[in-house]
């Protein structure tokens, strides 16, 4: 059996901003983890895994800031108390709201991998996302910033792309790559009103695909080798013949599981609601969940569900249909057509990449390439 990424959420969905668009629909104001849940989550988790396998930890919410430092201080003792020879990697996405000094020096001291959610400069990063009184946060973000590259702490830039940063593409990009990191993630905005629609902060398909071609081009010309763009790296792999590191364009799922603060778990951390829980790890330990029944038949219907358009289609090996939780059109992908667009409009430059490496050369040449050929 394989072993399992597991997205927890030790503060459930408490957070300490206000944003238009929000994740968790079903809100569950649950105390914070405590530490007998903490423990055996920990405990299963290193367990879940093969041997000689790193054991990925990853932190979320809500805002998993609200924990405080000390919780997460008894997090890396309890992981070197059951590491059991196994190697541990830890990921923590924040708004970055809480982070100091201290939070910094934590994860230096640890290596931990801190994702940093920004949705642009301040214009567009604060019409979406605002503290509690209603108060922008750019400028808190951009200072917790700052102090990853003063602590040097690795980190990478989550961007969700919203009907509103979609329309600047390379003022977007530009920005983003300027702030100390050279790691971009781009997460689109996928969300359905009561009556089924695209709410209206959510990207469309269309915009999407513009907004991707556009960062693409721009990257192409001038980044390839400095700036790693997750969707474009992965695509690469896909191209040279790897799985997707993207769970989103699997051609199967299920083993990425979501943990809420109480030790319930759900399929996914896009599929926290009542339909898709498995259990709680205190009844039920997290390698028996991820070996269910229940967790093996959602994954596979990501498969099984593709709607016939997609099983024919031409970039299927890229999209797999995308994440089933935006299949809202039809039984397609709310993006089919923006990924279509971008698949399509990167192909000639990715298999250049792709023959590149197979000489043992750079992709870099690209650049090179393209600039002759104006």
């Amino acid at each position: 059996m394989p072993g399992c990424h597991v997205m927890a959420k030790p503060a459930s969905s408490r957070c300490n901003l206000n944003c238009r668009y929000c994740f968790y629909i079903e809100k569950q104001q649950q105390s914070v983890m405590d530490d007998a849940t903490l423990e055996a989550f920990i405990r299963q988790q290193i367990a879940a895994q093969p041997d000689n396998a790193i054991v990925p930890f990853a932190w979320q919410g809500g805002e998993p800031t609200l924990c405080g430092l000390d919780f997460f201080r008894r997090v890396a003792a309890l992981q070197k108390q059951y590491a059991d020879g196994k190697r541990i990697e830890n990921a923590f996405q924040t708004n970055g709201l809480l982070l100091n000094d201290d939070w910094c020096r934590f994860f230096r001291e640890h290596g931990w991998l801190v994702g940093i959610s920004i949705d642009g400069p301040a214009d567009l990063h604060d019409a979406y996302r605002v503290n509690r009184s209603g108060k922008p946060s750019h400028h808190h973000v951009v200072n917790a910033i700052q102090l990853l590259v003063k602590h040097r702490v690795e980190f990478n830039l989550l961007c969700v792309v919203n009907a509103l940063n979609s329309q600047q593409p390379q003022r977007l990009y530009r920005y983003l790559r300027s702030l100390g990191t050279p790691f971009l993630q781009f997460i689109p905005l996928v969300e359905q009103d009561a009556q089924g629609q695209l709410t209206a902060e959510s990207v469309s398909g269309d915009a999407w695909g513009t907004f991707l071609n556009t960062v693409f081009d721009r990257w192409a010309l001038d980044d390839i080798g400095r700036v790693y763009v997750q969707l474009f790296d992965s695509t690469l792999g896909v191209w040279s013949g790897y799985p997707s590191q993207m769970c989103t364009f699997g051609e199967t799922c299920g083993h990425a599981l979501a943990l809420e603060a109480n030790g319930d778990m759900y399929a996914c951390d896009h599929y926290v609601y009542t339909d898709y829980h498995l259990g709680n790890l205190h009844q039920i330990p997290i390698s028996e969940i991820n070996a269910s029944r229940d967790a093996t038949a959602f994954g596979q219907s990501k498969k099984t569900t593709l709607s016939d358009e997609c099983r024919h289609c031409e970039v299927l090996r890229f999209c797999q249909g995308d994440c089933p939780k935006h299949r809202i059109q039809r039984g397609k992908s709310a993006l089919c057509e923006g990924y279509r667009r971008f698949f399509s409009h990167t192909a000639p430059h990715m298999r250049v990449m792709r023959d590149l490496l197979r000489q043992r050369r750079s992709p870099m040449e690209l650049m090179a390439i393209l600039r002759k050929s104006g």
